[in-house]
């Protein structure tokens, strides 16, 4: 679960996410944040080896992190950019090169190498870290650590940083356009009571005196986001699937008091997987595993490690989002923090004002999960429901290279985009296969909007362009002004982009193609025209 920026109000009083900020000043330190700057572009990170630490008592923790990395381009004296935001602060920097010195500014620690690099050789910096971290109000959202107890009183830690980025915690090259091609490796140290859950795999459980290390593994690439440790009282239970790659492993982590609900509940993962396998093709991290934990705030896609938070009930929170009964029948957070492992850890924005690509695929993943789950009804109604949600308030695309994503609208709009651009395909198995394509071809990689623009038109054989600029760029929906005399149809858009492309199949078998200038066609009947509902189309009958 992206940190939502749309506003949903529900009879409760329930506001799910923030607003967007229409008028926010970027400054330099939004630039040294988000863009791939002269102290990042020399430099490709290869694999964090981490350790975490925290101190529940002092809400503080402390770690280090040794970032493998690979010079991708000869450079002299370069400057190293590394995040660590405040108030967290380096207390050593090292590496197996050269340094002329270092100094913590702000939110990033600056590492000046004594040295002349040439292109492909392979490095390393080793940073040791401490303190008290961002303490967030309302994790997801707003982002940071989470240190709070459970039901029977025991520590029970996490965090969430998808927004805010992974540097609130953890020294890293913060930046979505770069992870870690051979994966990480996190070592939880905990009191002994509790349990430490990372990503991936575990490979070692040590105790020590007191303390217990529990050490992960993640063999794929995983953005920086996802790097999140759980400490708590856990209990774990396993299954598998029988997916399209062979058997996938199954790990539920959950307290302990919550063994039983979690069996019933997580009895949801393999039906979804099943639909989201059909949909997008197999599960994109065999090698890592499939894996469930109890959350202390609601949810988030973390690589091998969705946060779970939605109290074993279904829909939202116990809501449903669409307004139409449909979301009660399945678990939101199941489905849809799930359904981000195919688009927002597989395929992955490269720049936060893209992350339309994550929510806009994954909410479209709720109706696709209806549609095999239940029925194609069912799934249309839910698709037309979750439209109540839409603010139409600033343009889902957000600003490039200052960390900024756009409205809240990626989710339910971006959905209704992609519902369109269906109906416009007009082929469910051909649409599929570009769906399946997308995990495919651009597997385990960081991308842009216009690749995955250019490869659905290139792969439907229609040019899309103009549909994506209306939905994404702008915020007024296409409104079609029409009226009819018998079996006579004159009809028109408006509020549209210059050259939109949009048409429209009307009475069931009938195509128009609607500009922005008055046409007329002949209907095969005098009955009143049936739209398709299924377009994010306003119809609006004119004398």
């Amino acid at each position: 679960m992206k940190k939502l920026t749309y506003t949903l109000l529900f009879a409760s009083g329930l506001v799910f996410g923030q607003l967007f900020e229409k008028d926010k000043v970027f400054t330099k330190q939004d630039t040294l944040k988000g863009s791939d700057t002269q102290f990042r572009n020399f430099w490709d990170v290869k694999k964090y080896d981490l350790s975490v630490e925290p101190d529940f008592a002092q809400k503080s923790i402390k770690g280090y992190n040794k970032i493998s990395f690979e010079i991708t381009k000869d450079i002299t004296d370069p400057v190293f950019q590394i995040d660590l935001q405040k108030p967290m602060k380096a207390d050593k920097v090292e590496a197996n090169f050269k340094i002329a010195s270092y100094k913590q500014d702000g939110d990033f620690i600056f590492v000046k190498a004594k040295k002349k690099f040439k292109k492909g050789e392979k490095y390393t910096i080793d940073v040791i870290y401490s303190g008290k971290p961002t303490i967030a109000k309302n994790a997801p959202w707003d982002g940071g650590w989470v240190f709070t107890k459970d039901e029977k009183g025991n520590p029970w830690m996490s965090v969430a940083d998808e927004g805010i980025g992974a540097s609130i915690w953890l020294p890293t090259k913060d930046i979505w356009s770069d992870e870690p091609e051979n994966g990480i490796v996190m070592k939880i140290i905990t009191p002994n009571d509790l349990v430490g859950v990372g990503n991936g795999r575990l490979t070692s459980k040590k105790t020590e005196g007191s303390k217990t290390a529990y050490t992960w593994e993640v063999k794929n690439p995983i953005n920086a986001y996802s790097i999140i440790p759980n400490i708590g009282k856990y209990v774990n239970f396993k299954d598998t699937f029988d997916g399209e790659k062979g058997k996938l492993d199954l790990d539920y982590w959950v307290l302990d008091y919550n063994l039983e609900k979690a069996k019933k509940q997580f009895q949801q993962v393999k039906p979804m997987l099943s639909a989201f396998e059909y949909w997008f093709g197999p599960y994109p991290f065999y090698e890592d595993s499939y894996k469930l934990v109890d959350s202390p705030y609601l949810g988030m896609e973390h690589q091998s490690n969705v946060a779970y938070g939605n109290d074993y009930q279904n829909g939202y929170r116990g809501k449903d989002l669409s307004g139409t009964g449909v979301g009660l029948t399945w678990d939101y957070i199941i489905i849809h923090e799930s359904g981000h492992e195919w688009f927002a850890n597989n395929i992955t924005a490269k720049d936060q004002a893209d992350m339309w690509i994550h929510e806009s695929f994954t909410t479209y993943s709720e109706v696709l999960f209806v549609e095999k789950y239940m029925d194609k009804k069912s799934a249309d109604l839910y698709a037309v429901g979750i439209r109540n949600n839409i603010d139409n308030d600033v343009p889902i695309i957000g600003k490039y290279g200052v960390r900024n994503e756009g409205s809240g609208d990626m989710y339910p709009k971006g959905a209704s985009m992609l519902h369109t651009i269906r109906q416009v395909i007009n082929n469910d198995e051909k649409f599929r296969q570009i769906l399946r394509g997308l995990g495919k071809d651009f597997y385990h990689q960081t991308v842009t909007t216009k690749q995955i623009e250019d490869y659905m038109s290139s792969k439907s054989g229609i040019d899309l362009s103009s549909i994506f600029n209306q939905y994404l760029r702008i915020v007024k929906i296409p409104n079609l002004e029409y009226s009819q005399n018998g079996d006579s149809l004159k009809f028109r858009y408006t509020d549209v982009v210059k050259g939109l492309k949009l048409p429209i199949i009307i009475n069931g078998d009938q195509t128009i193609n609607p500009t922005e200038s008055w046409q007329t066609v002949k209907l095969k009947k005098a009955k009143p025209v049936e739209f398709n509902k299924n377009y994010y189309i306003h119809y609006n009958q004119v004398q």
